[in-house]
């Protein structure tokens, strides 16, 4: 039962107050980034690619684009976060303090969500300047990315209590979560993909997220969305159970 409603509040403005005071900078880095993508993808390669599945090149990269930022802002909020305190020794004061594990995942995982969720706004609003889009299904493409912002920020969570450096809380983002979404369909459809590699790539899960983001757009993705939302909700989970798991047996918190 969530009880200590202070406690959530004070740790979630705390995180809430470190965001905002590099908020400029966070502003900007998705709007240069956006711009970036869409004059390196959008006009380098959609002049010559000026559709995929009757969607204009452009627009069919919004999706993966803010996925792709939103992945990896929430795995570096939620771990920034939850190590902090292991560094600095003051996560044993919280442990001891009146709040329940569930009250302290509320806490960080919701400020990380919030993060993420508003850097993925910025990034929307910005592609608006570049192309024309056309939401086909508005309040659930922001349940999703709410959900996904959720998940995603729990697997951070998860991180930043296994890392033991600064540089193991990099490690996951770049060499994993990079990778697997550049070769997930981001910026293409697995149709123009050869047949073997296409069934090579739907073993990568991110796959199935990215599409189920997209079909919110377009109502049309590259696995059913019954399939996303399944391995979302799988996801999610797994997250849950390995965070119950961790504060049930101290791993790498009390020790």
């Amino acid at each position: 039962m969530i009880a200590n409603m202070r406690g959530i509040r004070a740790i979630y403005l705390f995180e809430m107050a470190r965001f905002g005071r590099t908020f400029w900078t966070s502003l900007l880095m998705p709007v240069v980034t956006t711009s970036l993508y869409f004059v390196v993808f959008g006009s380098a390669i959609g002049s010559r690619m000026t559709e995929v599945s009757s969607v204009p090149y452009g627009a069919f990269i919004v999706p993966g684009l803010m996925m792709l930022t939103m992945f990896t802002e929430s795995i570096s909020n939620a771990s920034f976060g939850i190590y902090m305190p292991k560094w600095t020794g003051t996560i044993y004061e919280m442990l001891s303090a009146p709040l329940s594990p569930l009250e302290m995942v509320i806490a960080y995982v919701g400020a990380a969500a919030t993060k993420s969720v508003i850097i993925g706004s910025i990034i929307f609003a910005t592609a608006h300047l570049f192309v024309d889009i056309q939401v086909a299904h508005p309040l659930l493409m922001a349940a999703f990315m709410l959900l996904m912002a959720v998940t995603f920020c729990l697997f951070g969570f998860i991180i930043g209590i296994w890392a033991q450096s600064f540089e193991q809380l990099q490690v996951v983002p770049l060499l994993v979560v990079y990778p697997l979404t550049f070769l997930g369909g981001a910026f293409y459809s697995l149709a123009m993909l050869p047949p073997a590699w296409q069934t090579v790539t739907l073993f990568n899960p991110v796959v199935y997220l990215i599409s189920g983001f997209r079909w919110t757009f377009f109502g049309q993705g590259d696995v059913g969305i019954g399939v996303s939302m399944a391995a979302v909700a799988l996801f999610l989970t797994l997250c849950l159970g390995v965070i119950f798991w961790v504060f049930r047996t101290g791993y790498r918190l009390k020790t």
